[in-house]
């Protein structure tokens, strides 16, 4: 476990990683990283034809948050600067499970070890998970014009597999706790309340985990 301070959210498409990532950033005043999703040449063309495009996909993004996983060990955790990062590195074997052919999958989870043995990791987890009619509403409010016409059993394909990913997670690391928040009851975004029940349910392990940064 990493000595200085690193918080991780995760959870399918649209579930309010990033929303809620900067507003605990804002809130404990810790550095956020945010994850390169649009910047991906290869994604427009991924959510048309998965099959054709899922390999390029999932490489780029794979060798991208390893690099600023790498920078951010350099810039910040070194120095003992707190961090809130919207993803999890972990997330790259989601969605390539989904989305890679046996062959490519191979080689893909090869890469993947090599690249993410010495990776930080988090100290606490922050797991957001939602219905897929809860997902599609966010994902329409947001935007995004290369996610405008994302496959909808592909999505609840990828919520189910968060879903077995964090049983198997907290059974393989037990000591790093998981907080799994339920994103068709809480709004943090636009209901400050939702937003406080949030901190008071992580401030015990906040207190524990970063008892020099979380002094609220």
């Amino acid at each position: 476990m990493n000595s200085t301070p690193f918080i991780a959210v995760e959870g399918p498409i649209g579930v309010g990683k990033t929303s809620l990532s900067h507003r605990l950033a804002t809130y404990l005043q810790f550095h956020l990283l945010r994850e390169i999703v649009e910047e991906n040449p290869f994604l427009k063309d991924f959510y048309q034809n998965i099959d054709e495009w899922s390999f390029q996909t999932e490489m780029f993004f794979l060798c991208n948050r390893y690099k600023q996983l790498e920078d951010l060990e350099a810039r910040f955790l070194t120095k003992q600067k707190p961090v809130v990062a919207d993803y999890h590195v972990l997330k790259n074997i989601v969605f390539a499970k989904r989305t890679l052919h046996m062959k490519h999958y191979d080689k893909y989870e090869r890469v993947y070890k090599v690249l993410t043995e010495d990776l930080p990791m988090p100290n606490i987890i922050i797991y957001l998970n939602a219905s897929l009619e809860t997902l599609l509403k966010r994902i329409s409010k947001r935007g995004r014009d290369i996610e405008q016409d994302i496959d909808h059993t592909y999505l609840l394909n990828l919520k189910e597999d968060y879903e077995k990913m964090f049983v198997q997670f907290k059974q393989e690391h037990p000591h790093i706790p998981v907080f799994e928040f339920d994103g068709d009851k809480i709004d943090f975004v636009n209901r400050e309340e939702d937003f406080q029940y949030i901190i008071d349910i992580l401030k015990p392990a906040l207190l524990k985990e970063f008892p020099n940064e979380f002094k609220r």
